[in-house]
């Protein structure tokens, strides 16, 4: 079994500050040694389930985050940004039976999580035919293309309940919630414990119940906080000045939309 791994940071357990996820502040170094953590569980419970192949990617901010030193022998592990529209799941394609997001967060405009956003710090929020986006929900589509099913998601408890919402069959590990601009965290070794019987359960479990299907058509529409983004973005080919800090974009191709992202986002 070839199993791929998307982890973010912001969904980590005790993920507060964004002083806490930024290489440069001295806060940071406790979370990325947890986020290592939690990655090098999801390999274990991966390999206690069978797997004989696992890529990992570190998808936050530079890239280069996860200690490759604490991770089993059979990860290979994707560092940087290769320029690819797949961006949090480089690499990724039909050779994996399973994908897993580890350390994910809530979508931007959200409530549930004070480091709430969708890619970058610039939009108000993103749609997808009138549903609001989250960076799970733009990869989760990214593995429908690749007909890959998603398994399992830990990250914030607002995070998890809009997983559920999509496919109820995908498991899921709340390792905090957000209340304000503050979180209630679980202690990191249950984080890690839980997510590494987690996904030995998810990949024990019949994987075909995960897919999520890929709509038809996507109607897209990008807030920015600035209407000085939005102009710019608007002369992407195929997008359009829906109102002033507004673009709006439709495709029947998704890989399309990815280029969109990869642009204007």
């Amino acid at each position: 079994m070839k199993v791929y791994i998307s982890a973010d940071i912001e969904g980590i357990t005790g993920a507060t500050h964004w002083d806490e996820t930024d290489k440069q502040k001295p806060d940071y170094t406790y979370l990325r040694e947890q986020m290592t953590a939690e990655v090098a569980a999801a390999c274990q419970g991966a390999l206690s389930a069978g797997a004989t192949e696992i890529w990992v990617k570190d998808a936050h901010d530079t890239g280069r985050n996860i200690i490759a030193s604490r991770l089993p022998e059979e990860v290979r592990l994707v560092r940087g940004w290769s320029g690819h529209p797949f961006i949090m799941a480089q690499e990724l394609d039909q050779t994996f039976q399973a994908v897993i997001m580890i350390g994910y967060h809530s979508r931007a405009g959200a409530d549930t999580s004070p480091l709430a956003h969708t890619m970058t710090g610039r939009v108000a929020h993103i749609k997808i035919n009138d549903r609001y986006a989250s960076e799970f929900l733009l990869h989760a589509y990214i593995a429908a293309l690749v007909n890959v099913p998603v398994v399992f998601v830990s990250g914030d408890e607002g995070l998890c309940k809009e997983v559920k919402s999509l496919n109820p069959n995908i498991h899921t590990n709340a390792v905090m919630q957000g209340v304000g601009n503050s979180t209630v965290s679980i202690h990191p070794e249950l984080a890690v414990k839980r997510t590494r019987e987690g996904v030995q359960k998810a990949l024990q479990g019949d994987l075909s119940r995960c897919r999520i299907p890929l709509p038809d058509h996507f109607r897209v529409e990008i807030r920015y906080k600035e209407h000085m983004e939005a102009y710019r973005c608007a002369f992407f080919p195929g997008a359009s000045l829906k109102e002033p800090y507004t673009v709006q974009f439709e495709s029947a191709d998704y890989f399309e939309v990815l280029g969109l992202f990869l642009f204007t986002v």
